[in-house]
């Protein structure tokens, strides 16, 4: 039977299934056809459908191991595991040498987190097997939930040997690699396949990419290119090449490649922010500032979308403008910390200082704990005359930052403001020990303080 015809008979057993569920006839189907019906709604997701198939299976083939097999995987997919394994036990001393009853016993292993005991039950159901690539590849993944990443490696090398054109197996082998930080042998094995297997353009794309993480931009620009020849319609292969034209400074070509995905399939705000990026580069602003706005249009979530087109506008002195997209984002996602830290900025830049200092607080609550951040509230409190508040902000940035000799003068010169002498001779001590030469800090921020007869005894 071709793959058409048998393709037809499943969706003639689905349509006179779906049609016996709506006029209540019994109608007789035999137990393969239950699997295709049980098979297709497990796929679609439509459980409810999947387990009235099997009920009506059993039914009509109460002896049948494969439908029973069904069960026990609703039985898991609803975490009912000890139902789960009463019936693969059942199951079991009917048929012992059925690879799949040992597949549903490591599955249910693995939701317990008994990893190696479920390693170990696929590893019988390797000597049952007729086709072993599924197992070893049931094994990796295992493997890779204990960490052990050598061991999942090799058990997806096995899976690869069986079938060369297993991209999952080969994606998990280079990712195995990767968190080994092994890029020299990951090249090396991806080499050899590429030997038996040139033209095969998802090994030339993970090429490219351990010769990028290497810096090795000239080899990674070779393995793109092949692997657009072995598929001149393999949109990661371009944008990868892209991102290897920008550090190579050939902006124009990479504007290209970025270009061609989006003729391949819908426009990505990636492509779309990488072109914008190398236009602005380039001082074609226009055009950098269409493909910003087109970038947003395309995804309003993408925060580096509004943070490119913010600092464009910010960097052109447009700070207005700037205000109006960075207000824009934050009422998209108002839990973003960059968003509210360019907001400070901009604000601090039009003088507007306590928008600015609200911006920072924002900013520090919700994570951004950039010693930048600490510092600059701090001086815009200072500025409108909240010392306390410039203080305790210090104080709390201290947490993150110990023994910081910016934080101490700082810290200093307002407790001397604040007629708190024993706290500031404290904290200048420590601002001097700690580095001597921010001194300056003292003296840029605190004038008066630091011309004083007593700072300059203790300095």
């Amino acid at each position: 039977m071709d793959f058409s015809q048998e393709e037809e008979n499943n969706n003639v057993s689905l349509t006179k299934f779906e049609s016996m569920l709506k006029t209540n006839n019994v109608l007789f189907f035999d137990s393969s056809e239950f699997e295709n019906i049980i098979h297709h709604y497990l796929n679609q997701g439509k459980v409810a459908l999947a387990k009235k198939a099997i009920k009506l299976g059993l039914q009509q083939h109460p002896s049948s191991i494969s439908l029973k097999l069904f069960k026990v995987e609703i039985f898991v997919f609803e975490d009912d595991l000890s139902k789960a394994n009463e019936l693969l036990n059942e199951l079991y001393i009917l048929e012992p040498s059925n690879e799949e009853i040992y597949i549903q016993k490591a599955n249910i292993l693995s939701k317990e987190d008994k990893h190696e005991e479920a390693i170990d039950v696929l590893k019988r159901a390797l000597v049952l097997a007729e086709d072993t690539a599924d197992l070893y590849s049931l094994i990796g993944m295992e493997y890779l939930f204990l960490d052990q990443f050598d061991m999942a490696r090799d058990s997806f090398m096995k899976c690869l040997e069986a079938n060369p054109e297993d991209y999952a197996s080969l994606y998990n082998i280079i990712y195995c690699f990767d968190f080994l930080d092994k890029n020299e042998e990951a090249i090396e094995y991806l080499n050899i396949y590429l030997d038996t297997n040139p033209y095969c353009e998802v090994a030339w794309h993970q090429l490219g990419r351990e010769y990028y993480e290497l810096k090795d931009y000239d080899k990674a620009l070779n393995a793109y290119d092949f692997a657009i020849i072995s598929d001149d319609t393999f949109v990661g292969a371009y944008i990868e090449k892209g991102k290897v034209l920008e550090k190579l400074n050939l902006y124009n070509e990479a504007i290209e490649n970025y270009s061609i995905t989006l003729s391949l399939e819908d426009p990505t705000s990636f492509a779309l922010l990488r072109i914008g990026n190398c236009h602005e580069i380039l001082r074609n602003n226009d055009l950098a500032l269409h493909y910003y706005y087109k970038t947003v249009h395309e995804d309003p979530l993408l925060a580096k979308g509004w943070i490119a087109i913010t600092k464009f506008c910010f960097n052109q002195k447009e700070y207005q403008k700037a205000l109006h997209y960075i207000n824009k984002a934050i009422s998209i996602d108002s839990e973003n910390a960059s968003y509210w830290k360019h907001y400070a900025k901009i604000n601090h830049r039009l003088n507007f200082l306590e928008e600015a200092e609200s911006g920072y607080k924002q900013a520090l609550e919700l994570g951004n704990h950039e010693l930048e951040t600490w510092l600059i509230r701090t001086d815009i409190l200072a500025e409108l005359g909240e010392q306390e508040a410039a203080a305790f902000n210090l104080i709390q940035g201290q947490e993150f930052y110990p023994e910081n000799a910016e934080i101490e003068f700082r810290l200093a010169g307002l407790y001397f403001q604040l007629l708190e002498t024993e706290k500031a001779t404290y904290h200048l001590r420590n601002g001097l020990r700690f580095d001597a030469e921010h001194v300056i800090v003292l003296e840029s921020l605190f004038p008066d303080v630091y011309e004083s007869l007593l700072i300059n005894k203790l300095i």
